[in-house]
Order: structure tokens, then sequence, then C-alpha cells
């Protein structure tokens, strides 16, 4: 008997009911959660079939169908072929679109220093909100799994877990369907406590294993890493007596070489959900390096939750509204510059 694509589509059907419900699935269900506009009679033959494949059963006389192990396997190796495959498709247009954008943001950072003369700094793009797209759990050894982690824009973290038992094959599928089916497409913040209730309650003994693994996703979308960060214009600090003597010019100069310390002023406008312009005047800055300077901030926006400061650094006598005008201008830029590269 042949696995058709009808076939495949009751089955999915079928094993993402259980796994929200906990109940067997009827017929009458599956119709409301197909897209193949099937009579509840079709259907019942159709999971008849799907029961003499083994790919589901009936637990007792009456009663709808739930997943067999195999029906488990189909579904997770469907699932994980399909992920894959998703990646593989849009690997090579998310690093031609990477270069694109490098470039894109080198240059603005050029054009704001030699607009204002004064440093600039602009990091890359971030998401805002970042969602989860996929997790896999893997065997490592009697005291360890692994934590694959994958986030919008496919970035993968991997996290590695402890646990007191070495968990089977059988265990594993289940846990990695129960992660998936409950999480995939939320952002942390729409993770909330009844979604973790139930994933810990499905879990049963193996419930702190859940545990571990959300703070693994908060971890990975919450993580500050790998931020990248373009300056431009440091040698624009010895056209101010105030900042040009040696220890000032020193330290800033080094700041926009490591670059490093610019990361909690990037990282303070991208955590708020504004995106207006911020001025920091000496000690109100939040980095220690820049206290005897003024720094002029804005969040930039290239929609689909990708966000990304911008900023220019200079004395406290800067012309704050050339300054403010020119990333304002810069603001408005970047998103129609970047659609057209892309």
């Amino acid at each position: 008997m042949e696995l058709d694509n009808r076939k495949i589509k009751i089955l999915q059907a079928v094993v993402r009911n259980y796994l929200e419900t906990g109940e067997p699935v009827g017929s009458r269900t599956i119709s409301k959660y197909t897209d193949l506009n099937l009579s509840s009679a079709t259907i019942r033959n159709e999971m008849a079939d799907l029961e003499e494949m083994g790919y589901i059963i009936q637990p007792h006389t009456s009663a709808g169908r739930i997943p067999s192990d195999k029906g488990y396997r189909l579904y997770v190796d469907q699932m994980m072929e399909a992920k894959e495959r998703e990646v593989e498709e849009i690997k090579e247009i998310l690093l031609e679109k990477e270069d694109k954008l490098d470039n894109l943001l080198k240059q603005a950072a050029k054009v704001l220093a030699v607009n204002t003369n004064y440093t600039s700094m602009i990091t890359a793009p971030r998401y805002h909100h970042n969602k989860l797209k996929f997790i896999q759990l893997s065997k490592v050894d009697v005291n360890h799994l692994l934590a694959v982690i994958v986030t919008e824009g496919n970035v993968i973290k991997n996290h590695m877990l402890e646990t007191s038992e070495l968990l089977d094959d059988e265990t594993m599928l289940k846990l990695n369907i129960l992660l998936n089916t409950h999480l995939n497409g939320l952002s942390m913040e729409e993770i909330n406590l009844a979604t973790i209730a139930t994933m810990k309650s499905q879990a049963g003994i193996h419930q702190d294993i859940i545990g571990d693994v959300l703070d693994a996703v908060a971890q990975a979308i919450h993580s500050d890493e790998d931020l990248e960060i373009y300056t431009s214009g440091a040698n624009n600090i010895f056209k101010y007596p105030e900042l040009a003597d040696n220890e000032h010019a020193g330290e800033l100069i080094h700041t926009f070489e490591e670059k490093a310390p610019l990361n909690e002023l990037a990282i303070t406008g991208l955590s708020s959900e504004e995106t207006g312009i911020r001025v920091y005047i000496g000690d109100e800055a939040p980095v220690e390096s820049l206290k005897d300077c003024s720094v002029v901030t804005a969040t930039y926006d290239l929609g689909e939750g990708m966000r990304g400061t911008i900023g220019v650094v200079g004395p406290k006598r800067m012309d704050y509204d050339k300054v403010v005008g020119t990333l304002k201008n810069m603001m408005n830029q970047l998103d129609s510059l970047y659609k057209k590269e892309r």
C-alpha cells in the first residue's frame, strides 16, 4: 500500500492534534485540520489504511487514533528533512545578502563621518524579538545532551545540557516533537507560563530537560555575542583640542579600534522599543571612555524585526542640529538602500 501525499497530510494532522491535546484523534477533527476538503468518511478510510500500515493505532474500540512510534518517526524525519532543505535553499541567498549589507553599512559609517566631521559607528542589524525556528536534541553520552537551536536568520547556537540518565531513542524522539510543536515560531516574550506548564506536564519525568532547553533558548535568543560594529572617522578626534591630548585621544582611538566597549552603547539602543534619536552628554554616556564626549545615537529598522544602532561621537560642543538631521536622514535612507541592494 502506497503512502501518498494525502495519507501523509492526514498522518501529520493526527500527530499535531494528538501532541496538542493528548487525546485520540477522530476523522471529524482531522477534517478541520487539513486542506484536502475530504469528507469524514474518506478520512476514516485513509486512517484505516494508515492503521493497517502501522503509522497510527486505535487505543480502544470506537476511539480515535493516536500515532505509533513508526508514525512519530516518519513525522520527525520529514520535519527534519524539510528544515534542512529550507536552510540549504536559502543559504546562498543569505550569504549574498549579508555581503551586500556589510558593504552598505561600511559605506554608511563613512558617509556619517564625512558629513559630520565626527567619529561614527553603526552596528549590523540584529533580530528584535527574535523567534525560534527549530530545536534538535541529540545524545552525546550518558550524562550529556546537545541542544541545537536555530533562530530567525538561521543563526545556529549549540548548548550542552547535563542529564542524569541515558535517554532511549523513543524518549529523544518524543522530546524533540514536544519542543518543536510548542516552541517553533515563538519569541521568548511569547513563551508564557501556560505553555511551559503544558510542556513540562507532557514531558513527565523528563520535565527538567524541558526547563534546561528553555534556558538555552533564552540564552541563544538574547545572546549579545557576534555584534558586528563598523566605525569610521576616528582621526576626526584630533580636530578638537579638548579631545586631542594624548590621554583622551589614545583612549578614544582604542575604543573605536577595539569596538568591544561600544557594545554597551549599541545594546542600550537595541533593547529599547523606541527608534528615535538619543543624545548622551558627558557623564550620561553608557561607555566610560566617552564621558568627555557627546554621543548621538538612533536605532534604524530594516523591517522584519531587523534593527541596529547608528551613532556619532564628538565633542560636547558638537553641532547637535546638524548631527541629528544627518542621523535622521541616514535612518530614512538605510531601509530603501537595503531593499534596493536585495
